[in-house]
């Protein structure tokens, strides 16, 4: 199972037993993780067709679809939580979704790649050019992302909109911290990933 780092931190954000969507779900491999570690009721919506057969032939509960238009076919808090993992960079409209998200589900899990990670910034000073790394894994001219954001940019996003971030955590070399107010700039800069649990 290739599992992303941040997996382990999304299910222990997660209630045992509970009804999830994970939202841009790919192979499904997030869906089995939640399933085998919290025993949750879950179901993806993916929109590569691939993807999607692949889950299909795993056993997974899952829907083709585009979650910028299909998500408003799901009632209102119909989830105990919405998962969206690193997918929220390459959405057109990402307030639309986070939106959505918050709709459809009583609290939502949101993660991002850090455009603020030093070593980003560094390469962007250096050389000038788009980083390439593992979280920011392609070429800036074939790259699905196209609303880069930084773990300061989602906080204060958040904030504007009055979303309750009930937890927000860091990942940094796979080490998991809380992200405070008093720590923003440095865990902004230090840190390759953002994880962050919001509800309205």
């Amino acid at each position: 199972m290739n599992m992303k780092p941040e997996f382990k931190i999304i299910s222990d954000l997660i209630i045992r037993a509970s009804h999830v969507l994970d939202v841009g779900c790919g192979d499904g491999v997030l869906m089995e993780f939640l399933i085998k570690e919290k025993k949750v009721n879950i179901r993806g919506i993916e929109i590569s067709k691939t993807k999607v057969q692949n889950c299909i032939a795993k056993g997974l509960t899952i829907i083709e679809g585009n979650a910028e238009e299909d998500l408003k076919q799901f009632p209102d808090k119909s989830f105990d939580y919405v998962v969206l993992s690193q997918t929220l960079q390459a959405f057109l409209n990402p307030e639309k979704v986070i939106n959505e998200l918050l709709r459809i589900g009583k609290q939502a899990i949101v993660t991002i790649p850090n455009f603020g990670y030093w070593k980003i910034r560094l390469h962007l000073l250096l050389k000038g050019t788009m980083p390439v790394t593992r979280t920011l894994p392609d070429e800036w001219y074939n790259t699905p992302n196209i609303h880069l954001c930084t773990i300061k940019d989602f906080v204060f996003f958040s904030e504007s909109k009055n979303f309750k971030l009930s937890k927000s955590i860091a990942l940094k070399s796979n080490q998991p911290s809380y992200i405070k107010k008093s720590n923003l700039s440095i865990k902004n800069l230090s840190s390759n990933l953002g994880i962050f649990l919001i509800e309205r």
